[in-house]
């Protein structure tokens, strides 16, 4: 039986080693079990990654890590919902049914799960846009979020969309330029020009 130490190491290892990636899913899978923060922490970061390249393959496992939602622990509701982003990039259906159970993570009292929201956002955005329209004044409001980190990466949200669906961002346009004339921040002033730049 390996150490929690231990452990985390060869999850280390596996997660630098693609080739093994899809014949460990359930080797992974199965350590969402394990009684311990850290070592379900970095099975959920590495079930998704393989979700991203071999999303249905980690099909089986996606109502285990959705069930962390739920957790009381921030780093494993983080975890899950950038888990299922990333999956979801790799095959929206895959997750579908626990999508609009991830907008509830925009106003989590934890500012690192926020972040993980709109990083999943991004992500599944990327390849299935059109279910965004609808829920942009979600992203708007966290472009004033009270984390400096939320607030950097949520223009990012109408870059990726400004990309795919500029119309879904025109509506936002002028307050994205304001805050990239005005911000105090200066990360968030670029980040907001580049999403004025890809909406065209």
């Amino acid at each position: 039986m390996l150490t929690e130490s231990e452990l985390y190491k060869e999850l280390g290892l596996l997660t630098r080693d693609r080739n093994k990636w899809e014949e460990n899913v359930p080797y992974v899978s199965s350590l969402l079990e394990y009684d311990s923060v850290k070592i379900q922490a970095k099975a959920l970061w590495l079930l998704g990654e393989m979700g991203l390249v071999y999303p249905k393959s980690v099909q089986g496992a996606v109502a285990a890590i959705a069930a962390f939602l739920d957790s009381p622990e921030p780093l494993l509701r983080e975890r899950a919902v950038i888990a299922l982003g990333r999956i979801g990039r790799g095959d929206y259906p895959v997750i579908e049914p626990y999508w609009k159970e991830l907008f509830r993570f925009a106003t989590d009292e934890n500012a690192k799960v926020r972040l993980a929201f709109i990083w999943a956002s991004e992500n599944i955005a990327a390849n299935t846009p059109d279910g965004y329209e609808r829920h942009m004044p979600v992203f708007e409001k966290l472009l004033q979020d009270p984390d400096d980190k939320v607030r950097m990466e949520a223009p990012e949200m109408f870059r990726v969309l400004g990309k795919r669906r500029p119309a879904f961002v025109r509506p936002y346009l002028e307050r994205l330029r304001q805050m990239s004339e005005t911000d105090d921040d200066r990360v968030v002033r670029i980040h907001c020009l580049g999403a004025i730049n890809a909406t065209k």
